[in-house]
C-alpha cells in the first residue's frame, strides 16, 4: 500500500488552532482523513496517508487555517464545490508602506471592503501577515481573486463592487435559464 505525505509550514502563533482545544481539530482531521498528522512546535506539519487525493485536500485545510482561517471555516473544503487560493501581496506591493496600503484597501475601513465583498460573493476571506487567504465555492473563487487583483491594482473600490453587482447578474441568469 502506498503512503502519500507531504510537509507544510504554518506560522508558529497558528499552531495550536491546528490542534485545537484537547487536541479536536487535529483528532478530527486524522480521522476524516484515514491520516496521521505529526506537527512540530515550530510550525512544520507532516501528513500521511493511503489516499493521495485526501492527502491533497488535508494540505489544503492546514494552509488555510495556518493562513488564518477558522478551522470551521477551512473544513468547507472537505466539500468539492469549495476551495483555497492564497494571494501573496508582495506580489502587488512595491515597499512595506505599499503592503500596509494595500491590506487596508482589501480589508476598508472597520473591515467594510472586506465584509461586502465577502457578502456579494458567499467568499471567506483573510488578510494575514503579507497574504490574503480564500476560501469559496469554485463558482466565485475567480470573481473574489479578480476582485482582489483589481483593489491591489488601484481600482476604485465603487469600481469593484460594481464589478461585483455585474457578475452576480451574470450568475444569476445562468442559474435561471439552466434549470
Amino acid at each position: 500500500m502506498d503512503v502519500y505525505g507531504s510537509e507544510i509550514k504554518i506560522p508558529e502563533e497558528r499552531v495550536p488552532i491546528l490542534i485545537g482545544k484537547k487536541g479536536i481539530i487535529k483528532k478530527s482531521l486524522e480521522k476524516d482523513f484515514d491520516a496521521k498528522i505529526f506537527i512540530n512546535n515550530d510550525g512544520v506539519v507532516n501528513v500521511e496517508s493511503s489516499d493521495s487525493l485526501k492527502t491533497w485536500t488535508l494540505e489544503k485545510i492546514i494552509k488555510a487555517i495556518g493562513r488564518g482561517f477558522n478551522p470551521e471555516i477551512a473544513f468547507l473544503l472537505k466539500k468539492d464545490d469549495y476551495d483555497f487560493e492564497l494571494i501573496n501581496i508582495n506580489d502587488y506591493a512595491r515597499s512595506q508602506n505599499d503592503l500596509q496600503r494595500l491590506k487596508g484597501r482589501i480589508i476598508g475601513r472597520e473591515g467594510m471592503s472586506q465584509k461586502q465583498i465577502e457578502e456579494k460573493t458567499g467568499a471567506y476571506i483573510v488578510v494575514y501577515g503579507k497574504t490574503v487567504g480564500l476560501v469559496a465555492k469554485l463558482e466565485v473563487i475567480e470573481i473574489v481573486l479578480n476582485a482582489l487583483t483589481m483593489l491591489m491594482k488601484g481600482a476604485r473600490h465603487v469600481t469593484v463592487f460594481k464589478y461585483l453587482d455585474k457578475e452576480n447578474q451574470k450568475r444569476a441568469k445562468r442559474v435561471m435559464f439552466d434549470e
